[in-house]
């Protein structure tokens, strides 16, 4: 493919916008599919549930660790070559699974999926600090996160059809590996830089341009962070704003987690089965895609109206934290229908919330260092995760959910607190 010829794409922007869902989606897709197989696999290869768990942290601490190296090289390399090498790494990884023959296999490919796809996240938050405006980024990051529960929601439908297809489970990570090598192929032919793009309008690029000028004239220099190189490590790290954003995500990320983990296992838990509460188990997912759209536009809508953008941004954080409190009625309750009502209601306010996470790197800090601070908050995250799940299989062992419910609902006001002491109504770091 090339772009040599001169047609320009109309909102070229969300053109862009649609490639980082499209990857997420592939993303989500390529790390659910083992999860999908499990069952097969674990009959087929003798696992016990403490060897399925060594698969899983082996992705999850890969995931972790390099999340902050990841968004460091994005910073480096610039968003184009930084996806582009991501995407390959991960999708070849999805390939060579197709080759595992056992558990060391298995857990040495899920380390090398987890290590390519922790760019994707810092990545994307990259380029909506590149070609969004402020008051169009809420939008953005929900547009692309999103992509996150719908690849959940498309790996079951699309993993068994190829499996029932051929009979076996190896076909199936080449078909997801494609998934993602022709998604590079559109990435390397379309993307390139604002300032340098043979098919951005001139209107539309005059737009970005007098969006960012402004921006900047409003704004400070973050420590560190002048001229073309992003700031250290531990520049950024001085900054209370790094702070909130990587604690915010470190204690919110887990409530998605444990939602998607071990809601199935919850609901039997509680005398339910899974046959008979399919669909109730999948509304909480859909929520969460709604929770995105709301916690970006609702932010989007505020700044429109003249709110500044660290005020609008905390004032969705404020009630999306109370909103996931509401999982701790669910101990008591015997209801289906209002254990997912409000396991709906916590996974729509953490979408919402963690949306106002994913964009906070790109109104606080330069491009140049966006990805930096979007990879440390991810490495926060993971750990929080990994701690997490830990804690979750102990409690729920030797007690039941009940004490992890409540801490899953309270945890998130210690974020929500959190930036609102270390993210200060001031101009943002640039």
């Amino acid at each position: 493919m090339s772009l040599t010829g001169k047609r320009t794409f109309p909102k070229l922007r969300w053109w862009i916008g649609g490639l980082l869902f499209a990857s997420t989606v592939i993303n989500y897709i390529d790390r659910q599919t083992l999860s999908v197989l499990a069952p097969h696999l674990k009959t087929q290869f003798s696992w016990n549930n403490s060897d399925w768990a060594l698969i899983v942290i082996a992705f999850r601490v890969a995931y972790a660790a390099m999340q902050s190296v990841a968004g460091r090289l994005l910073d480096w390399l610039g968003t184009r070559r930084g996806l582009l090498l991501s995407v390959t790494w991960y999708s070849a990884a999805a390939a060579l699974t197709s080759l595992a023959g056992g558990l060391r296999s298995f857990i040495g490919f899920r380390f090398l999926l987890g290590t390519g796809e922790a760019a994707n996240w810092p990545g994307a938050a990259k380029a909506v600090s590149e070609w969004f405006p402020k008051q169009e980024r809420g939008w953005a990051v929900a547009l692309y996160d999103s992509g996150s529960s719908v690849g959940a929601a498309l790996a079951p439908f699309l993993v068994y059809g190829v499996y029932k297809t051929f009979g076996t489970w190896r076909p199936v990570f080449l078909f997801t590996a494609l998934l993602g090598f022709l998604w590079v192929l559109v990435w390397r032919a379309f993307y390139r830089p604002m300032e340098k793009h043979p098919r951005l309008s001139a209107e539309e690029r005059a737009l970005l341009l007098k969006a960012r000028e402004e921006e900047q004239r409003e704004e400070i220099p973050a420590p560190g962070s002048a001229g073309p190189r992003p700031a250290s490590w531990l520049d950024l790290l001085a900054l209370p704003e790094t702070w909130g954003i990587v604690l915010g995500k470190a204690l919110t990320d887990p409530v998605w987690f444990f939602i998607t983990d071990w809601f199935a296992i919850y609901l039997v838990s509680k005398g339910f089965t899974l046959e008979n509460t399919l669909l109730g188990f999948w509304i909480p997912f859909l929520a969460a895609d709604l929770g995105n759209f709301f916690g970006g536009g609702l932010s989007s809508w505020l700044i429109g109206r003249g709110w500044p953008v660290l005020k609008s941004r905390k004032f969705v954080v404020l009630i999306c934290g109370l909103g996931m409190t509401l999982l701790i009625p669910t101990i008591g309750m015997t209801s289906i229908f209002a254990i997912v009502t409000l396991f709906a209601i916590a996974t729509f306010s953490y979408a919402a919330w963690s949306t106002m996470g994913l964009v906070l790197p790109a109104d606080l800090y330069p491009s140049q260092s966006v990805a930096t601070v979007s990879g440390m908050s991810g490495t926060g995250a993971g750990v929080g995760t990994i701690l997490s799940t830990f804690l979750i299989g102990r409690i729920s062992d030797r007690y039941s959910f009940a004490p992890i419910l409540v801490g899953a609902s309270l945890v998130p006001l210690v974020a929500t607190a959190l930036v609102f002491l270390l993210i200060r109504e001031k101009k943002a770091l640039r």
